[in-house]
């Protein structure tokens, strides 16, 4: 299995590019449509919304009114706390349980708004970032979705900034075109990256090295921050030691240690070349990862 993060800024169109690759067979997790499922009605997430903040924020049809929530919840810190504590967890468990129900060979796609804001890309195999140009976007969101210019600016710049989006984007999707130059590249996305990356990982096969278009400097710091949330606490260090061909050292404290993040480091991408020796499953970003015990 294979977990990848979809995100983009309001009006990019994430949606197109999620539509196209779950045609293709991935497996869509959308963290839009399991927030509302958790509240909506007769759940116990509604149920505590309306306990916490009262019947008003009820609709006429019993549904959660969300603007009128949203006027509560973020008048102030606490109300907004108090919102996050009841909603959060329910989406995470939702979330947990659709992965769980994935097939074994399953291309999973996270499709989550605010991926960026949250920090969450080092907990993906890959993030695709959908971008379009700000006034492309604009026109968008206010020709096919009636929403106003002012309004389409202000949420547009509320959002995470593309140099933000960057930094942590392994595949970067220019959807500022036509919509039909965007079926042939997600296409090949899938057919040449996607599915290759997921049987190496099921296989435990690294990728043969190739050329890339562009030195792995710009890369190191996700692939570093990607190792931290694999290893989490068993390792003590992790460094990046050459941005040329993406060499990394993970430092582990014990021999116990070093056995017992082979298994996570394969399926997060990484799998065994030799003793403290691993490579990347990504056809198209090679990485070699020694793993050495602390001395001592």
């Amino acid at each position: 299995m294979i977990r990848i993060g979809l995100t983009g800024g309001i009006g990019a169109g994430k949606s197109t590019v999620a539509r196209v690759l779950t045609e293709r067979g991935a497996y869509l997790v959308d963290s839009d449509k399991i927030a509302r499922e958790v509240v909506a009605p007769g759940t116990p997430g509604l149920e505590r919304i309306v306990e916490a903040f009262g019947t008003g924020v009820l609709a006429d049809d019993g549904s959660l009114d969300r603007p009128a929530l949203a006027a509560i919840a973020f008048a102030n810190e606490e109300n907004r706390l108090t919102l996050n504590g009841i909603t959060h967890p329910l989406i995470g468990a939702r979330t947990t349980e659709m992965i769980g129900a994935a097939p074994a060979d399953g291309i999973v796609l996270q499709d989550i708004p605010l991926l960026v804001e949250g920090g969450l890309a080092p907990l993906f195999h890959l993030v695709i970032i959908v971008h379009a140009d700000v006034e492309e976007r604009v026109r968008r969101l206010t020709g096919q979705r009636g929403m106003g210019e002012e309004d389409a600016r202000a949420r547009i710049a509320a959002q995470a900034t593309e140099e933000q989006r960057r930094a942590v984007a392994d595949v970067w999707i220019d959807n500022t075109g036509a919509p039909d130059d965007l079926e042939p590249v997600v296409g090949a996305l899938w057919d040449d990256r996607l599915v290759p990356f997921e049987a190496n990982i099921r296989s435990g096969t690294i990728a043969p090295a190739v050329a890339v278009d562009e030195p792995w400097g710009p890369d190191a710091q996700r692939l570093v921050a990607r190792l931290w949330a694999v290893c989490g606490g068993l390792a003590a260090t992790i460094e990046c030691t050459s941005a040329a061909d993406s060499s990394v050292r993970v430092v582990v404290p014990d021999a116990d240690s070093a056995h017992k993040l082979a298994e996570p480091l394969r399926e997060g991408g990484f799998p065994q070349a030799a003793a403290g020796s691993y490579g990347s499953a990504d056809p198209f970003r090679p990485a070699a990862i020694t793993m050495d015990v602390a001395a001592g």
